[in-house]
């Protein structure tokens, strides 16, 4: 990318036919290059504009930082990929960019190891360990911004306001509004100051309407691939970078009612697993319905025949299909045989035809245009 900035690169990719017209998008990206602009001239750590007024034990720079930008909307709408172009243009070296779900990861490690320290200075880790994200990175970028856990929602208004007040400057994207974080969620009262603090520090872009591009394209290919072999991975490795866009693979955690869940692959709003990952082991409705509530479309590797010689594991397998056609996410992936033949006899066969004919309208154009929403 070139230091001028996301529009000539957005211009770039235009000129390239890469990505097609959207007013919507043209709107974001010009709101991204007013931020560059800023970021030019705006650098927290060696402003010699500093006074005496003190937020929460952090200086308050004098000359205000940018303000930041929060970006939500559909998946497919082009969020990430105006990040990428914001984020590897900006002119800013100490810059980091981060799934949000790992950040909360990394926060909570840091207050663990603080607890545990015996030379530790006070009693609160928040003040320290906003110290040490600012000092690593004063812009911060955030994928995915949403927020599901009550450890998390009870920390994130006292940290953020002393980011803010070091001079952070924070773009994140969301498929939620400010206002549906953390929504229904317990002791969601004293998690609505920090919806108020979000909407005070940074500008708030709704990328509405338009075309969800990837899904374009997801629904004019095959998202069943049989037999299994090399063929097949491959389609599946097709898939998968087809809808993150090329972007490198990272491992999540997820976290439900004090248990864990690992994603091991995941990358913009996509989660690859094999069979044996989801359904050898004990996992449930609940598990599989928090994956589809952190990622629109799962890829799963190596589906085997069914039967009553691995009951446990065809029933899981029932779950999560069903689980995934209610909230409308896309499954894609690799089986031993076509779904007719995958639980041909024994007992079960017959329940299982409501699976088979899920798993068909799942594969259909008409499923696949409206299952991203």
């Amino acid at each position: 990318m070139t230091s001028h900035g996301p529009l000539e690169a957005y211009r770039a990719l235009r000129a390239e036919n890469a990505i097609q017209h959207d007013p919507i998008q043209e709107l974001a990206v010009e709101k991204l290059q007013t931020l560059h602009r800023r970021l030019q001239s705006y650098n927290p750590i060696t402003s010699p504009h500093w006074t005496d007024v003190f937020r929460l034990g952090a200086r308050k720079p004098r000359v205000e930082p940018p303000q930041g930008i929060y970006m939500y909307g559909d998946v497919g709408r082009g969020k990430s990929m105006l990040m990428d172009l914001f984020f590897d243009t900006a002119p800013v070296t100490q810059k980091r960019r981060v799934h949000f779900h790992a950040f909360m990861l990394e926060v909570h490690a840091f207050i663990h190891q603080w607890r545990k320290d015996p030379n530790r200075k006070g009693d609160d880790p928040i003040e320290p360990l906003a110290q040490k994200i600012a000092d690593d990175a004063w812009l911060l970028c955030f994928d995915e911004f949403q927020v599901s856990d009550v450890a998390d929602a009870m920390l994130l208004g006292r940290l953020f306001e002393l980011l803010f007040s070091h001079g952070v400057v924070v773009i994140a994207t969301s498929n939620r509004v400010p206002e549906d974080l953390y929504k229904d969620g317990l002791n969601r009262d004293l998690f609505l100051p920090f919806i108020d603090l979000i909407k005070e520090e940074l500008d708030i872009l709704h990328l509405s309407g338009g075309t969800d591009y990837r899904l374009d394209r997801l629904s004019k290919s095959p998202v069943y691939f049989s037999p299994l072999g090399p063929e097949a991975d491959e389609n599946l490795n097709r898939v998968f970078d087809m809808l993150t866009e090329g972007t490198k693979p990272a491992p999540l955690t997820l976290k439900t009612q004090g248990r864990e869940l690992h994603a091991h692959t995941t990358a913009r709003g996509v989660a690859r697993f094999s069979f044996e990952e989801l359904c050898a082991r004990p996992l449930g409705a609940s598990d599989f319905l928090l994956l589809a509530e952190n990622f629109h479309s799962l890829i799963l590797d190596n589906v085997p025949k069914l039967g009553p010689h691995n009951r446990n594991e065809a029933k899981r397998f029932v779950t999560l299909v069903d689980v995934l056609y209610e909230a409308g996410a896309n499954l894609v992936l690799s089986a031993e045989v076509e779904a007719d033949n995958l639980y041909e006899q024994g007992d079960g066969h017959f329940e299982f035809a409501r699976t088979v004919s899920r798993l068909m309208e799942m594969r259909s154009e008409d499923y696949l245009k409206g299952a991203i929403t």
